[in-house]
């Protein structure tokens, strides 16, 4: 006998899953109210959207502040001299970065 598609006889719906289907429900009715698919008085929308907003969850613009370092490390084949380390990143570099003149 071929297995027949849907929910097994005798199981329920979860309350949550129950949640869903009556929330959806209102989100139609209110959505053919307001195309003219059905009229619904202006009491029955207050108490649509009421339930709504136990339901769903209030969409809220969120302001985010960071602070956000960086760090660029230069690697050359080539390493620079105190001076021209000087020139190209500046005197205060040199003098706190603690290097010393090498020869290579």
């Amino acid at each position: 006998m071929p297995k027949k598609p849907g929910r097994p006889l005798g199981s329920l719906h979860d309350e949550r899953t129950r949640a869903k289907i009556k929330t959806s429900q209102l989100i139609n009715s209110l959505t053919n109210h307001v195309f003219g698919k059905n009229k619904l008085e202006a009491t029955q929308v207050t108490a649509a959207l009421g339930l709504l907003k136990k339901t769903l969850p209030d969409l809220q613009s969120v302001e985010m502040k960071a602070q956000v370092e960086t760090t660029q490390k230069v690697v050359s084949s080539d390493p620079l001299t105190e001076s021209e380390w000087s020139e190209q990143y500046g005197s205060d570099m040199a003098s706190t970065s603690g290097t010393t003149k090498s020869t290579h």
